[in-house]
């Protein structure tokens, strides 16, 4: 058997773009001696993972030091491109598995599993995450408006992006849902006048960003609660609503609870933007070759994604208007490989803190976690295996003379020129 997988590892290696050398159990290697990247290999399970292009099962024995890697990560991410036996995203299971996926979404989104699974990877670390996020601490798709755009400029570009589709104006009722460090929520309440709440689940960036509102001055039109978005009272409503990599983890199951909550929070004729990673699979189910159970297991448990046809039904479905869609793929590709680069600048920083704050064992598993989540997302970016759209919206309300056109029944003036202005 271990035969059979040297020599079926062998031959593949020889039509890989990037020459690699890889070291067997034993001391044996196969591949150039001085090759740019070197894979190493301490038991044969994994290389037999490998030679089926379980990907998924390679990253997590790199995790379990298992395996280890010596090259630069585009060189891996290439190989690792090379090796898979087939799309991610192809079609897989009928409706049986389809039920399990919605059974098993149901069961991993209650309000206590979500505030853990949020907590699991918001709560890692701060100062580990400011190592290689831009000094707002924006950990969502930014917006390069130019090809030399360095991230931070980049960052303030999508926060004003959305403001603007938004139609952010002085004493609006402005809800972040999901509001991270606080980059929207203060960019909007400070550059376009807005009464603005933020909710998350996350005990780190509720601190972080309450200490932000303190000391900035805002504490009295700028608030961040720490809860769940269905615990959200609806008496008075929100002018606009804002949903930034947030929805990812609603969890399928939950997307009409989730789309009806918001259409409830929006007053009739407000805007709502939903913008959030969708995968590139037509049906719901994560990506293939071991991929999403790695990110399951390491990065994102309970994370789900689905197609943006779903995402727009849903919406449909629960009385919100779909007024204008834009995909930001490629941005995000270069959004990952910026924090990819970054963190990979800062390899012995980044191991410090999370071994002085977690511990050695732990704070080395998330170390090499991430390595590997970051490159590998701005791959699956570049593929087109996920995708990141921003889905405007309304709340129509049903008065044929609002709006600048007969008919338009909210704010939205049915052209993008304001957007771009």
């Amino acid at each position: 058997m271990e035969a059979l997988i040297e020599k079926k590892l062998s031959d593949r290696l020889a039509l890989l773009p990037v020459p690699v050398r890889l070291d067997l159990p034993g001391g044996r290697h196969v591949g150039p001696e001085k090759a740019p990247l070197r894979l190493s290999f301490a038991d044969w399970t994994a290389l037999a993972m490998l030679a089926q292009g379980q990907i998924g099962r390679v990253a997590e024995a790199y995790v379990e030091k298992r395996a280890e890697f010596d090259g630069r990560m585009r060189d891996l991410m290439t190989t690792v491109i090379s090796l898979l036996p087939t799309s991610p995203v192809a079609a897989e299971g009928g409706w049986w598995a389809q039920l399990k996926r919605h059974a098993a979404s149901v069961a991993q989104h209650t309000l206590q599993k979500d505030a853990e699974q949020v907590q699991f990877h918001y709560d890692v670390s701060d100062d580990f995450y400011a190592l290689w996020l831009d000094p707002r601490r924006v950990y969502s798709c930014a917006y390069f408006r130019d090809a030399a755009m360095p991230l931070d400029a980049a960052q303030e570009a999508k926060l004003d992006h959305i403001c603007r589709k938004l139609m952010l104006r002085g004493g609006d009722r402005f809800l972040d849902i999901g509001a991270g460090w606080g980059g929207l929520l203060l960019w909007a309440a400070e550059n376009y006048g807005v009464d603005a709440t933020g909710i998350t689940l996350s005990k780190n960036q509720h601190a972080y960003v309450q200490e932000l509102i303190d000391r900035k001055g805002l504490a009295g039109r700028v608030r961040i609660q720490l809860c769940d978005y269905r615990e959200l009272g609806e008496a008075q409503g929100y002018d606009k609503i804002a949903s930034v990599g947030m929805f990812e983890h609603v969890g399928a199951a939950n997307i009409p609870a989730y789309f009806g909550k918001i259409r409830r929070l929006l007053k009739p004729g407000g805007l709502v933007m939903n913008h959030g990673i969708t995968s590139g699979r037509l049906e719901p189910g994560s990506l293939g070759c071991g991929m999403g159970d790695f990110i399951d297991k390491y990065i994102f448990p309970g994370g789900e994604l689905l197609h943006v046809h779903h995402v727009l039904r849903e919406m449909a479905a629960e009385g919100l208007e779909m007024v204008d869609t834009e995909n930001l793929r490629p941005h995000y590709a270069r959004t990952l490989w910026a924090w990819s680069d970054a963190l990979e600048a800062r390899l012995d920083e980044a191991r410090g803190i999370l071994v002085q704050q977690l511990g050695e064992e732990r704070g080395e598993k998330i170390l090499r976690a991430y390595r590997l989540y970051l490159a590998g997302c701005a791959v699956t970016f570049e593929q087109g295996w996920v995708s990141l759209h921003q889905v405007l919206a309304t709340r129509p309300d049903g008065e044929m003379s609002s709006g600048k056109l007969r008919g338009a029944q909210s704010a939205y003036p049915f052209t993008r020129d304001y957007i771009y202005r």
